[in-house]
């Protein structure tokens, strides 16, 4: 099914409103951090990378220096970005 119009750009959107936010979201966790104030929590940031956004998870982590020691959260951050991956062919093979 070819989309014409706007419903061709919204997946497009999608992506660029989910990788925004979550690399908003580890800038807001890492200036929290600095401030020793109550912080974004780490469950936040897997759910944002899950939903297509780890590329601005692991974007934020290396341009923030952020959680780049904690390999736990690295390899959700990876299997994130697979996910992310995958919902992209999706959705480019389906709709676009």
């Amino acid at each position: 099914m070819q989309f014409t119009g706007v419903l061709y750009w919204v997946p497009f959107f999608y992506v660029l409103i989910i990788n925004i936010a979550a690399f908003l979201a580890m800038w807001r966790d890492k200036r929290k951090s600095s401030q020793r104030e109550w912080r974004v929590a780490e469950v936040t940031l897997h759910i944002l990378g899950f939903l297509g956004g780890a590329i601005g998870i692991i974007g934020g982590m290396f341009r923030f220096r952020h959680k780049t020691q904690k390999k736990s959260f690295q390899a959700i951050a990876i299997l994130g970005l697979v996910v992310s991956l995958i919902i992209y062919w999706f959705v480019g093979t389906q709709y676009l």
